[in-house]
Parts: C-alpha cells; sequence; structure tokens
C-alpha cells in the first residue's frame, strides 16, 4: 500500500460504500497516516527527500533523493487557537495574476493574560490601546503547502512539520502581536516545486529570470490592498454568528487542515473572533503599519525581484509610500535550480537598496552555501553581505548548524533559529 490517499476500491459497490463511508466518518488525513503505517509494516514507501549532495536532481534547492539522515525532531506545538483565515485566489495587479493567502492572526501578551484572568474570576484589565500594525509577509519554498495536502503526498509528506499552517505558527510565535501573512505561489510543478509566476519570469522549475520591471512591487501591493478588504469583510461576517455552537463555525474559514474543532476550542474562537474588530491601514499610508518580508529557500526570488525593480518602484507615489512602510527583510537559506543568481549580487541594484534604509538579515545552512554541487551559491551570499556591508547597511548575517553536515532537516529549521 502506497502513502497516497487511498481511493475507493472499484472492485465492488459494497467496497466502495464502505470506503466512502469511512473517509466521511476519519476523514482524508487520518486515512493517509492510517495507510502509510500499515504499508509501513510491510516495508513502506521509500523516502523520496535528501540533503544538499543531490543538486542536480533536486533542480538547486529542493528535496531530492533517499537519505539515512536521522528523523527529524517532533513537530513544534500547533497554533494554540486556529486562528487561521485562509483567503484562495486573492487578485494581484491583474485579475489573472491571484494567489492565495493564509493569515494568522494576533494573539498579543495582554489577550492571553486576559483570558488567564478571566478564567481565574477576576475582572479584566482595561483594554490597552491598539497596537501598531505589524505585518509579516512570508514566502515558502519547494514542497510548502497545506497540511492536508503535504500528508497526502507520497513524498512531501515526509515534511509536514514544515507545511503553511506550522510556519504561520511559528511566525506568529517568532513576532508576537503581528498580522501573519502567509503568501502561497501560483503554481506547484508536480506538486513539489514553487514557482512565483505572478512576482518574476519563471521557467517550469520556478527558477527566476529576473527584469527590472516585471511588477512585483505591483503584485505585492495589490495583493495586500484586495486581501486587507477581504479579511475585514470574512471577520465581521462571523461575527454575525450568536451562537458558538453552530456547525458553520467549522465552515468559515474553511481551513484545509485543521485538527477538528472541538466546543471549547470553537467557544475560544468565537470569543475572540467576536472580539476582534479589524481595520487594516492601507499599506501605502506613510507610518500607517509596518511590515516585515521573509523569504524561503526559493521564496526568496521573491524578495529578489524586489530590489531589481526597486530603482524604478519608487518613481510611483503608492509604491514608494509602501516602500517606506518596510522594516525588515529577512532572507532564509536561498536557492532555487537556476544557475546563478541566487543571491543579488550587482551593486548598483544593492546601493539603491541600501538607500531605503530597510535592516537586512541573512540565515543561511550548509545545505545552501556549502553545497559543491552548487558552489556559486555560498560564493554569491558572501558576496551579497560584503557589498551591503560595504554600503553600510544594517546588516545581520548568520551561519547556522555550521558544525553539521548539510542536510534538508537543518535547511528547514532554520525556521526556528533565524
Amino acid at each position: 500500500m502506497s502513502g497516497r490517499c487511498p481511493p475507493a476500491s472499484s472492485s465492488s459497490s459494497a467496497a466502495a460504500a464502505a470506503a466512502s463511508l469511512l473517509t466521511g466518518l476519519v476523514g482524508s488525513a487520518l486515512l493517509c497516516r492510517l495507510s502509510r503505517a500499515m504499508s509501513s509494516r510491510g516495508g513502506g514507501p521509500a523516502a523520496c527527500l535528501s540533503g544538499a549532495s543531490g543538486g542536480s536532481g533536486s533542480r538547486g534547492g529542493g528535496p531530492t533523493t533517499p537519505s539515512s539522515s536521522p528523523p527529524p525532531p517532533p513537530p513544534p506545538p500547533p497554533v494554540s487557537r486556529p486562528w487561521l483565515l485562509p483567503l484562495p485566489g486573492v487578485p494581484g495587479a491583474e485579475p489573472s495574476r491571484a494567489n492565495d493567502l493564509l493569515l494568522l492572526l494576533p494573539r498579543s501578551r495582554e489577550e492571553e493574560e486576559e483570558e488567564e484572568e478571566e478564567e481565574e474570576g477576576e475582572p479584566p484589565p482595561p483594554p490597552p490601546p491598539p497596537p501598531h500594525q505589524h505585518h509579516v509577509l512570508y514566502f515558502p519554498g519547494d514542497v510548502q503547502s497545506y497540511r492536508e495536502i503535504m500528508i497526502c503526498h507520497p513524498e512531501n509528506f515526509q515534511w509536514e512539520r514544515w507545511c503553511l499552517e506550522n510556519v504561520a505558527a511559528i511566525l506568529g510565535r517568532r513576532f508576537p502581536g503581528s498580522y501573519i501573512w502567509v503568501i502561497k505561489c501560483s503554481r506547484m510543478h508536480l506538486h513539489k516545486f514553487s514557482c512565483y509566476d505572478n512576482f518574476v519570469a519563471s521557467n517550469l522549475f520556478g527558477a527566476p529570470e529576473h527584469s527590472g520591471d516585471f511588477g512585483a512591487f505591483r503584485q505585492l501591493h495589490a495583493l495586500l490592498v484586495n486581501a486587507f478588504k477581504l479579511a475585514q469583510n470574512v471577520l465581521s461576517q462571523k461575527r454575525k454568528y450568536e451562537s458558538p455552537k453552530d456547525t458553520r463555525a467549522c465552515e468559515l474559514p474553511t481551513v484545509a487542515a485543521t485538527n477538528g474543532c472541538p466546543e471549547s476550542e470553537m467557544e475560544r474562537d468565537w470569543e475572540h473572533f467576536n472580539k476582534t474588530s479589524v481595520s487594516f491601514i492601507e499599506p501605502s499610508v506613510v507610518g500607517g503599519a509596518s511590515f516585515t518580508l521573509i523569504g524561503f529557500s526559493k521564496g526568496c526570488v521573491v524578495l529578489n525581484q524586489l530590489l531589481y525593480e526597486l530603482k524604478e518602484a519608487k518613481k510611483d507615489k503608492n509604491m514608494n509610500a509602501f516602500i517606506k512602510n518596510i522594516r525588515a527583510i529577512y532572507w532564509l537559506d536561498g536557492g532555487h535550480s537556476g544557475g546563478s543568481n541566487t543571491w543579488v549580487t550587482y551593486r548598483d541594484v544593492l546601493k539603491d537598496f541600501a538607500e531605503t534604509g530597510i535592516s537586512v538579515n541573512a540565515h543561511v545552512t550548509p545545505y545552501q552555501v556549502f553545497d559543491p554541487m552548487r558552489a556559486w551559491i555560498g560564493r554569491e551570499h558572501r558576496r551579497f553581505v560584503q557589498i551591503l556591508e560595504e554600503l553600510g547597511v544594517n546588516m545581520h548575517s548568520q551561519l547556522h548548524f555550521g558544525d553539521e553536515a548539510p542536510s534538508l532537516d537543518n535547511h528547514f529549521r532554520v525556521h526556528e533559529v533565524f
């Protein structure tokens, strides 16, 4: 039995009906786990992903071939409340350039303390003033998708720990009080290779062809404007429901990877949503909100394209105002299948970037920068850091797991240590 979600058997109508009933009762995600558990007793599917040594097979930076690396550590704790709001097909600069977004609503320390005091029967303190709006925009890498999709994939289930929902939770803890926006790629070749066609011209496997005028800034700005409106509408609609035990509470929002919707959790979620009154500030209002941009692995191609477009984008009033609201950019172990341009190394481009005052954070692991099959990645990373330091940029560069062998496990674990 393979690791795929088991389809209903076609051998008999009774078997098909039984399979359909079982799927309805326990869900496809659990069936996938049961299928893999049963197949593992009979040998199990071979591991399909490996470390950095298979550079060519991975098309440069993605998962590749079997490996004998030790099993990954246990997954991080799930989001304490399923406050994940999926926004599918959000239009960008053009209606045809749409992306799925996933929003994790902020959970401030004040809210946690208020809930603890309410449980103890003490009156809550006066509500604090509304915090400054900060948004974290995250661009995932290869294989990363919704949890329920990853666990049903014959290879990608190994990296379920780094599904979009879990990474949103990690970023929520890393940036408390912030709105976490996961911006999914518009195309995933072979359900594995992320392709950000709406942000940068890309080949079949998602390797970028950078230019100075593709429109990545316009796309990002339009996505945020439309996502802000959609999120406000959904949250306002949720507050119209009166009963926290209404079955529709599990359906709005429809997250592809929830862990069920127990009544106690549901009641807390509804209480939170009823208190939530979100009014997002336009991204081009100077000083109205701030932004942190994060790219992981293949997702760094979006950050690079933004740098190439920076000079032209600053000529537009709205784009220039949006750029002024960007506080920091994080490159997390960038890599793609092209033979160059993994990191931006053109001094003129980086000089324009340096003038913005945006702080730069580059976090890498041996999986990318020590790979002998893709030696240009390490050279370009060093050049990127060197030029920005020479230009006086507020720069933080760090190698993680430098004393360990290159591995995909540590490549993904950069999420936890940056």
